[in-house]
């Protein structure tokens, strides 16, 4: 049986359920409760969000849609031409448009921190494997980024020379 109190942050309701189940078992283990960021409220709210959140994860495929108001399934039937256009330097949807998204991004990390001087932060989505996406997240304090397998490779590159840039600048 597992017992909430009134009022009581989803984040609490997790643990207390998270705690009754490792009471039943024979192990223990550590956990984090987090959550993951895919609107723009959420990164506007997120010093009252990082109250019990111990984590987060921007989806920016997610906080891209609703941030630029449009869907990346159809995307493609304009995003060519607003490219051709210079209405956009690049796809958002392959690399985080870091004028709008990216502003809501650093506004999360900035408003989250404040209340969670620690929380670790990263992006989950196929920016992760972007190159200029993920020298990005470094610029703005991001701590991990997470993508599709086969970018891996391509995502520890990119932070390796984020790494190397931020070393030469100090």
């Amino acid at each position: 049986m597992h017992y909430y109190r009134a009022g009581s942050s989803s984040a609490e309701r997790m643990r207390c359920r998270t705690n009754s189940c490792a009471a039943e078992s024979v192990r223990t283990f550590a956990y984090s409760v987090g959550t993951m960021i895919e609107v723009p409220r959420g990164a506007l709210t997120a010093d009252e969000i990082a109250q019990s959140a111990e984590f987060f994860s921007f989806g920016t495929n997610d906080l891209t849609q609703t941030c630029l108001g449009m869907s990346r399934d159809d995307s493609g039937s304009f995003l060519p031409e607003y490219q051709n256009l210079e209405i956009v330097k690049a796809n958002p949807f392959a690399s985080i448009d870091a004028s709008g998204v990216g502003q809501l991004m650093k506004i999360g990390v900035d408003k989250g921190r404040s209340t969670r001087p620690e929380l670790k932060i990263g992006i989950c989505g196929e920016h992760g494997g972007d190159p200029s996406s993920v020298a990005f997240c470094n610029s703005i304090g991001l701590n991990y980024v997470s993508c599709s397998p086969f970018r891996v490779p391509i995502a520890r590159l990119a932070a390796a020379q984020a790494a190397l840039r931020d070393a030469e600048k100090k």
